[in-house]
């Protein structure tokens, strides 16, 4: 199966994500089972290819021209879903090590299913929820990533003094509307605008020395 798109479509896309020829074959097979899985699984509510490099493909990649992800040793993604942001991240930079927070049976079938077509490695499916994790797993992760699939307020238990994980980052997709609370501004370190498709959105940038600062 290969999607039909419109004439230089795929080129368009390469040019954008700055993808060699092997990265863009990984996406074509990639768009191809989301379209087919979703049929069977709720993956997405996006079902245009268009729309699906643009709101899926090139707004996770977006974090590849923010960040230097050569220097990020373990990336984990909350409620990665059907893999966003965290696959594209890893097709474009294999180098990285992930683990793919999921608790949905028929989701984590379908992240197996990519994993093995794409022939992606080092990659690690957790099926616990987001406090569990929190309480029961040690990895030596760097980076949290997450596409609005926990709240803020959730997501900055990770810097109690108690969490394995307080040093680390996280980062926040976020629509171009989205304000802090006063918690959240407090660990709040940078925000990132930028354009995808139609979109106006912006990656947020939480880290916990950014509170230990403002309590000094």
């Amino acid at each position: 199966m290969t999607t039909i798109l419109a004439p230089n479509r795929w080129q368009q896309f390469q040019k954008q994500a700055d993808l060699t020829e092997k990265q863009v074959e990984q996406f074509k097979t990639y768009l191809d089972l989301l379209l087919k899985r979703n049929n069977e699984i709720d993956l997405t509510a996006i079902t245009e290819p268009d729309n699906i490099l643009d709101y899926h493909f090139l707004d996770s990649l977006v974090l590849d021209k923010f960040t230097d992800l050569s220097s990020i040793q373990m990336l984990a993604d909350i409620g990665t879903g059907a893999g966003f942001p965290a696959l594209p991240l890893k097709i474009k930079q294999p180098h990285l090590k992930m683990v793919l927070i999921e608790v949905t049976h028929k989701r984590i079938e379908f992240l197996q299913e990519v994993i093995a077509e794409l022939g992606l490695t080092n990659i690690e499916i957790c099926d616990l929820d987001w406090r569990t994790f929190l309480r029961k797993t040690h990895y030596p992760i760097d980076t949290f990533v997450t596409r609005a699939a926990v709240e803020p307020a959730e997501l900055l238990r990770m810097f109690k003094p108690a969490s394995p994980y307080n040093k680390a980052q996280l980062v926040y997709w976020a629509s171009k509307e989205w304000q802090p609370t006063t918690t959240e501004k407090s660990y709040l370190a940078d925000e990132y605008p930028y354009t995808v498709g139609a979109r106006k959105r912006k990656l947020i940038l939480f880290y916990e020395k950014k509170a230990q600062l403002d309590t000094q």
